[in-house]
């Protein structure tokens, strides 16, 4: 139970004393990235639904928070915090439609809902079309300026800790445990009389609340808003970072949001296109030697290491 409490201090540490070593604005996309990712993993994770669409939730917060700062001069917390609304209202409305069928047909409508999204936004000139949303200003907040990169960093390194521990309350809460039946064994969930439907609609919303923030939040670091955060491929992104990273656990894709975007930023100079084909490379080699993600896997190994200590004492 100690050790728990030390490594969350240490990453905590970590993430104070990163800007020393790397580049700060590299260090905000991973935050960005792996508020997505674990956004992700309470849907893919502990309720065991398959989203194909969810680039929708983050773009969408992604335009709306632009337009409101560039166009409208709003500030950047109105501006996230409007962008992370129209994303649970989004979430609330894919959610009703899609939560009737579970499976390949529960992706399928995701996806088509979340393309539906994406020619909204090339076509509205609001938008800017294929050039999006150029040139939004951060602004200040609370007396910082978050022009500077590293008053940025502190900002999001803080909305980045309070999304974890609510997801972390989340899971281990009642709530959180009625999802995890749910995933077990749904039948067995709605005889015991909860309400199933209310449940994962819940679930899918909180998820695409979440995924709305880290949108809006990759705003303010890169000061454009673009269709690539609503295509397809950020929703098969995510999938890949959660995987990687471990699904079903709290800090696996936060791993792997870190491992896919270091990976990108290594190689896109040297290798340009194939970084994809690259990534499809990690992504199979994870799935044949690493079925349960890196986290899952180190976990499982400490545990039977455990197992076998407490067997050779007895």
């Amino acid at each position: 139970m100690t050790l728990r409490p030390a490594l969350l201090g240490m990453a905590l540490l970590a993430g104070v004393l990163a800007p020393t070593m790397l580049y700060p604005v590299l260090l905000m996309k991973v935050l960005c990235f792996a508020i997505f990712a674990s956004a992700f993993n309470l849907l893919l994770g502990y309720v065991g639904l398959l989203s194909f669409g969810h680039a929708a939730f983050f773009g969408g917060a992604a335009y709306v928070t632009g337009y409101l700062m560039r166009d409208a001069g709003w500030g950047p917390l109105s501006g996230v915090l409007a962008g992370t609304l129209s994303a649970t209202v989004l979430g609330w409305c894919v959610g009703k439609l899609a939560i009737r069928r579970q499976g390949i047909y529960f992706a399928m409508i995701t996806l088509a809902l979340a393309q539906m999204l994406y020619f909204i936004c090339l076509e509205l000139p609001q938008t800017g079309g294929e050039d999006g949303l150029q040139g939004i200003p951060r602004g200040t907040l609370a007396g910082l300026d978050l022009s500077n990169d590293l008053t940025l960093y502190y900002v999001i390194l803080g909305a980045s800790v309070l999304v974890f521990a609510l997801l972390h309350r989340t899971i281990h809460s009642p709530f959180g445990r009625v999802l995890t039946a749910i995933r077990e064994n749904e039948p067995r969930a709605i005889s015991l009389g909860y309400d199933v439907a209310r449940y994962k609609l819940l679930a899918f919303v909180l998820s695409a609340t979440l995924s709305g923030l880290a949108g809006a939040l990759k705003v303010l670091v890169f000061k454009f808003a673009t269709l690539t955060d609503a295509h397809w491929h950020m929703s098969g992104d995510v999938v890949l970072m959660t995987i990687l990273g471990g699904m079903g656990t709290v800090p696996g894709p936060m791993v792997g949001a870190a491992l896919i975007v270091s990976l990108e930023d290594q190689l896109a100079d040297k290798v340009g296109s194939l970084v994809t084909v690259i990534l499809g490379g990690v992504f199979v080699l994870c799935v044949l030697l690493f079925r349960r993600g890196i986290v899952g896997e180190m976990t499982g190994f400490w545990q039977r290491l455990l197992g076998q200590r407490n067997s050779s004492r007895i």
